[in-house]
């Protein structure tokens, strides 16, 4: 190999994969910088927070447990002494170790703090997180979830599996209840729309469903949708032929298993005509990538660069996509679809899954390729009735403040940034880089 090869070589690499061989990892955070990162106000692109209920009210969309085995998860989310601090901070928990016996008292401390704040819970947990404003994922946001401290991100999933879906579910229990639930969603989709079955053509589906519900989830005040398709299916979206997509449709609405092929180029051609039309009405299209929930997920359909046919698709240059998760444990992916003029990516989820310097090492490695595209995430979800939204997201924004500034302390000591620019690109990360993706108003971050 010729001496400009190599080169060339270690430069892809260092594109695609990070810094090439063993560098001596940042240690510590500078205490002034991770302080001043503390004081900023984030705007989180990615989480599940739950609304206010009722006295006995179940939430429609997330069933939380008491408790789940803890070796289902992995160690971060198992209940322990990590989130001691959240429950003294939220919740006035007297104690300083994290024991089972104390269960029900930590409950306790966690509704008495509900029951005081009322339908005001929801924002001031985001107060206490720092969190100025948060996109959260639900098919209808509830009490306490009111703009312009929670925007609306809608699941439009279900809008790609329109046929009969049996045979999918087959392949494992957790496909079958995906499956079952979209399909569910579906048909409140079409009672809210007045519509007593699927239209019999593919393009009056596109016009009588999909595009009405997507100017109407606009009208209503959704800042983008969101996808989760690969739970169910690959994310090689192809570019397929629009007679194709229309012959199966009409062939199967009214009965009938579809064929795979056939029905994947239904779905593929859904895909790209609804990002299409997202694109039009200005909302931004989030993707799940990376690494999924649950023992039967297949990680390998998963992978960032199946998306990229759909990424370099000049139809589609319009609409903005979100890669969200960042394509964890594919980080390195992500960072190469950042130079595409319209892919974002954020970090939500890293916070409970990978170590604060695992984290700074992505954060890092981004930054110095498209610090533009880079947007803070706390995936903050109900897991449990003592590790709910709440004490997730505790744990994952303070991780990702300390990550930020483990890797932005790295760039300044290695001579890449002045500490000026390293605050810069923390507001980039937690605030600013989400107001101009999302055309937010931009008021003063106060803490």
């Amino acid at each position: 190999m010729t001496r400009l090869r190599l080169l060339a070589g270690l430069a892809l690499a260092q594109l695609v994969g990070g810094r090439v061989g063993t560098v001596n990892a940042q240690m510590t955070a500078e205490p002034a910088l991770l302080a001043a990162i503390n004081r900023i106000q984030a705007i989180d692109n990615h989480a599940h927070a739950a609304p206010i209920l009722a006295p006995g009210e179940k939430d429609p969309e997330f069933e939380v447990a008491d408790s789940i085995p803890p070796e289902t998860l992995p160690v971060r989310l198992r209940p322990s002494s990590a989130y001691v601090e959240a429950w003294r901070r939220l919740y006035g928990y007297r104690r300083d170790t994290f024991d089972h016996p104390h269960d029900d008292e930590r409950r306790e401390a966690k509704r008495r703090t509900m029951a005081e704040k009322g339908t005001g819970y929801p924002a001031w947990v985001l107060d206490q997180l720092g969190i100025e404003t948060m996109l959260v994922n639900r098919f209808q946001l509830g009490r306490g979830q009111t703009a312009p401290r929670f925007l609306w991100v809608w699941p439009a999933n279900p809008l790609l599996f329109p046929l009969d879906n049996e045979s999918a579910k087959k392949d494992n229990p957790q496909r079958e209840a995906d499956f079952t639930n979209d399909e569910a969603s579906l048909k409140r989709f079409l009672d809210e729309l007045r519509l007593p079955q699927l239209p019999e053509t593919l393009d009056a589906y596109l016009t009588e469903v999909v595009e009405p519900l997507l100017e109407r989830r606009k009208r209503e005040g959704a800042v983008a949708v969101k996808f989760y398709a690969a739970y169910q299916r690959s994310l090689d979206f192809g570019d397929a032929s629009p007679a194709v997509a229309a012959r199966v449709y009409a062939r199967h609405v009214r009965g009938g298993v579809p064929d795979v092929a056939e029905y994947k180029a239904l779905q593929d051609y859904l895909f790209r005509r609804i990002a299409l039309h997202c694109g039009h009405v200005g909302l931004v299209v989030h993707v799940h990538v990376g690494l999924g929930a649950g023992g039967w997920f297949y990680n390998s359909g998963a992978s960032p660069f199946l998306l990229e046919p759909v990424l370099n698709d000049p139809r589609l240059r319009g609409t903005r996509f979100v890669l969200i998760h960042g394509g964890l444990p594919l980080a390195a992916a992500t960072r190469a679809l950042l130079g595409k003029p319209n892919v974002y990516a954020d970090f939500s989820s890293h916070g409970f899954l990978t170590s604060v310097r695992e984290m700074s090492d992505v954060i890092r490695a981004w930054l110095e390729a498209w610090p533009e595209k880079v947007l803070f995430g706390t995936d903050a979800y109900p897991l449990t009735t003592m590790l709910g939204w709440e004490e997730i997201g505790w744990l994952t924004t303070n991780s990702a403040r300390q990550a930020l500034a483990l890797a932005l302390t790295g760039m300044m000591n290695d001579g890449e940034i002045t500490r000026d620019r390293a605050l810069e690109l923390a507001r980039m990360v937690l605030r600013e880089n989400a107001i101009g993706l999302y055309g937010l108003p931009r008021t003063p971050s106060k803490r």
